[in-house]
């Protein structure tokens, strides 16, 4: 049987406090995310990272020392690899690899294992939803390099995005009507996602365009009337202007309006230090504080079966 890797590219996360610090230069010191030459942008990443680092250590303290984003995402993996690998699927022989972009298995470690294992294709599929070059793109970029380093030559075909899959929105869609038990009434729907800076979405990024639509999707889906929603954004960093409303702000605005929260990480598939210590610590907190009686956070979408059976017609389709 013809041998197939699927990669999934997700950022990753640091597997200890010490790693923290190096992970976060390498973030700063993507040419996706700070868009200035090399001789410029590595003292500049080294700057930011020794200044976050505290800070950012303190966050993934409070989640056990280490990030749970590879954890997270070898769960998928290996409930995408199952499914692809059911009998009368193909007559392929899938592996499931996993690229994370910011810290191990770093895209070189994976290419040299595809590479390894005889994989004759690869399906590049990343756990980015919503397209945008400082993810997808900045993942695949970072595989091409690797892939080329390896001499890793065989035909590549890539999933670039998919905002309204079916799969994924379902999964979204029986969250939050499970979380639906749990808040009180009346109810504010809020979709919350990671920002960006208006510059590079004004550059043509799609990404902002794309988290609507993912939004707008699962709302049709959950065919609740006049249901009360709202996208914001998450996760801001730096002086720059960023694309809004803001998620802090919404949390306000909803307690000042004396409506409940419910909130659905719509862009992010797996746990990581931005739901469990930003949504789940530190905007519960801020919510209690401006009044808000209840906030609900729905869980990612993370190995879900619809979720799964997604990805699993994602990488069918490509093939």
């Amino acid at each position: 049987m013809a041998r197939t890797a699927i990669v999934l590219f997700n950022l990753g996360g640091p597997d200890s406090l010490e790693a923290v610090r190096p992970f976060l230069f390498n973030l700063f010191n993507d040419p996706a995310i700070i868009r200035l030459p090399w001789i410029l942008r590595r003292p500049l990443a080294s700057l930011i990272s020794g200044r976050r680092a505290k800070t950012a250590q303190a966050i993934y303290a409070r989640m056990g020392g280490r990030s749970p984003i590879l954890p997270e995402t070898e769960k998928q993996a290996a409930a995408l690899e199952k499914a692809l690998n059911s009998p009368g699927q193909n007559n392929l022989e899938i592996r499931v690899f996993i690229a994370m972009r910011y810290w191990h298995p770093f895209a070189a470690e994976t290419a040299k294992a595809v590479q390894a294992w005889g994989a004759e294709k690869v399906v590049m599929l990343p756990l980015y939803p919503q397209y945008s070059t400082t993810t997808t793109q900045s993942s695949f970029d970072d595989w091409n390099r690797a892939a080329k380093a390896a001499g890793l030559s065989v035909p590549h075909v890539h999933v670039t995005q998919y905002p309204i899959q079916p799969g994924f929105i379902a999964a979204n869609v029986a969250l939050i009507r499970e979380a639906l038990a749990r808040v009180e009434k009346p109810y504010r729907l809020l979709f919350s996602a990671h920002g960006l800076p208006k510059k590079i979405v004004a550059a043509g990024d799609p990404y902002q365009r794309q988290v609507e639509q993912s939004a707008a999707a699962v709302v049709a889906g959950l065919n609740i009337p006049d249901l009360d929603w709202q996208i914001c954004y998450q996760s801001r960093v730096g002086p720059l202007e960023w694309i809004g409303p803001a998620t802090d702000a919404e949390i306000k605005r909803a307690g000042a309006d004396g409506k409940a929260i419910l909130l659905c990480p719509i862009a992010f598939v797996s746990e990581h230090s931005e739901t469990l210590v930003e949504l789940d610590i530190e905007y519960a907190e801020l919510a209690h504080e401006h009044g808000v009686k209840s906030y609900v956070r729905v869980p990612t979408v993370g190995v879900q079966p619809d979720f799964i059976d997604g990805l699993a017609q994602l990488v069918r389709s490509a093939l």
